[in-house]
């Protein structure tokens, strides 16, 4: 991957957005997405600790949109599926490693009920995340109009999403960007286990011309 040969862009507010997942904040990225999505991915993941060191030790940096504060710290985060390969990573052989072959096995099981596959032409996110210091302040929405950019950049004609039940603040973010829901599947099996009870898939069309593009890679290994 390219180094950037100039800084990434930056914001009135000290913000600074960039392509890529900075060398050395995988820690940061993983613990933000634990905060957001622990609830979803503890019974397959964890406990939060080993969660956590398991997804800072297997991320695409190239899969990532990040928002990083004026001290460089990484306040927010948005990932992204393009041709299969997404933000958050680890083959099965990954896990069977971290959690041996009796915890791996059940965990593989879980994992697969979140694949999401892109369809031709689609780009899928791998999530959204901002931490919570830095709610209400725009980031949300800066980054996904990175993602709108970076969908109409590699000729998607839609980007996908998955929003579950117990996060209305997060649907009503992507609804005020365009989102709208096309289907809610129920899975009150997982209610108990995962801590939520149904899924709800969103689409947005991508303009060629939408906004946002033009922010270079953050350095990344």
């Amino acid at each position: 991957m390219d180094v950037p040969k100039e800084p990434a862009t930056r914001g009135d507010d000290g913000l600074r957005l960039c392509r890529g997942i900075p060398e050395g904040a995988e820690q940061q990225v993983a613990a933000l997405y634990w905060e957001a999505f622990g609830r979803k991915l503890g019974s397959a993941l964890g406990p939060p600790d080993k969660g956590r060191a398991f997804l800072a030790a297997h991320l695409h940096h190239d899969r990532g949109i990040a928002v990083l504060d004026g001290t460089g710290r990484v306040v927010g985060v948005a990932g992204y599926d393009l041709a299969g390969r997404g933000l958050t990573g680890g083959s099965a052989r990954d896990v069977l490693s971290a959690y041996g072959p009796l915890g791996g096995l059940p965990r593989l099981a879980l994992l697969a009920l979140f694949s999401r596959k892109p369809a031709e032409r689609e780009l899928v996110m791998d999530g959204i995340c901002v931490a919570a210091s830095h709610r209400g302040t725009g980031i949300g929405s800066l980054l996904l109009r990175e993602i709108a950019a970076i969908a109409a950049e590699h000729a998607r004609t839609r980007i996908r999403l998955d929003v579950i039940d117990v996060n209305p603040r997060a649907r009503a973010l992507y609804t005020r960007h365009g989102f709208t829901a096309v289907r809610t599947q129920r899975t009150p099996f997982l209610r108990t286990l995962m801590g939520f009870g149904a899924v709800t898939t969103m689409h947005r069309a991508v303009t060629p011309d939408g906004p946002g593009g033009g922010n270079p890679l953050c350095p990344t290994p």
